[in-house]
């Protein structure tokens, strides 16, 4: 995933797009990750698109991560499976371009990652499908009385 987000980061995507069940495994907490995700977003219309089962996990997972998102919400959208979609959620990142990472087996890692425009638009297409029926998750901050 690191190097996924490298290379996209790096071919200057304008739009990438992160699929996982609960984002446990991903490095999200690193803080060289989040230096290079800012410098990419300060660019103009970017975009990081989050897609997952359930964000329960993040704050006790990945708190530093939900910190910085904070100030980055306008540029950071978080999907969830609208209620009744009972489809798994893949381990999945790609991004408007070449390349993408697909996690298969996240216990044994294995998966494939390249840069393939093929790939990359059939997992595109498998991602804008799921995201156009979900539904705005992760709330920046918690709510509370």
């Amino acid at each position: 995933m690191r190097w996924g987000l490298a290379a996209a980061i790096g071919r200057g995507a304008r739009r990438i797009v992160c699929s996982d069940p609960d984002f446990a495994a991903w490095p999200l907490d690193d803080a060289a990750l989040h230096e290079q995700l800012m410098a990419w977003l300060r660019l103009p219309q970017r975009r990081l698109v989050l897609f997952a089962a359930s964000y329960d996990a993040m704050p006790r997972l990945h708190p530093r991560f939900v910190t910085w998102r904070t100030p980055w919400i306008h540029a950071v959208e978080a999907w969830a499976p609208a209620e009744g979609d009972a489809a798994e959620v893949p381990r999945v990142l790609v991004d408007d371009g070449d390349v993408f990472v697909h996690l298969r087996d996240a216990e044994n890692w294995l998966g494939r990652a390249g840069r393939d425009a093929a790939q990359a638009q059939r997992w595109r297409d498998v991602l804008d499908a799921r995201i156009a029926g979900a539904e705005s998750s992760f709330a920046p901050r918690p709510l509370g009385l």
